[in-house]
């Protein structure tokens, strides 16, 4: 049991926070590539991604898990991300701050995703058991390479954006 529901309730509701976080993650992205804050699809980004990186400490554990790191760091990122948005109000650096860290956000929520894949889709999990294949591999990097190009241009393009109000 896990906050009152049984481990399979509780793993549906984190997948399906997952899943909105990079649905609306993907969302927030082509935004600020294309100079739109989208202020709505913004909170839902942060609030699910927050909520996934939280609910995935809920799980029981027994030592330090990949995952573990990676919920933490996404934490981290998620924390800058909100200061630089609604703190610094995407003035000066704070602007270029929010967009690789928002990016890196979904990034490490994509990390886990492809991960999660390859253990869990049988024919993903015969062509990389250990996840550590170069089929694996190359997954990760390709994804890596997409994600350090697109944020990239969104911190170029989301320059001329105006600034949010500050808390």
């Amino acid at each position: 049991m896990i906050l009152g529901m049984n481990t399979s309730t509780f793993t549906l509701i984190h997948v399906v926070l997952s899943l909105a976080g990079i649905g609306s993650g993907f969302v927030v992205l082509l935004g600020l590539l294309n100079r739109k804050r989208l202020d709505g699809w913004t909170t839902i980004f942060l609030t699910t991604s927050i909520l996934t990186s939280v609910s995935g400490f809920l799980f029981p554990f027994e030592r330090l898990l990949f995952s573990h790191v990676l919920g933490l760091l996404s934490l981290a990122v998620l924390t800058i991300a909100i200061f630089a948005r609604h703190v610094f109000g995407c003035a000066g650096s704070g602007r270029w701050i929010y967009v690789v860290a928002a990016s890196l956000a979904l990034y490490f929520n994509c990390v886990a995703a492809v991960v999660q894949l390859f253990a869990k889709v049988s024919a993903l999990k015969a062509i990389a058991p250990t996840q550590t294949e170069p089929v694996f591999v190359a997954a990760q990097l390709v994804m890596l390479a997409i994600f350090v190009v697109l944020t990239i241009l969104a911190v170029k393009r989301f320059a001329g954006v105006l600034v949010y109000p500050r808390l």
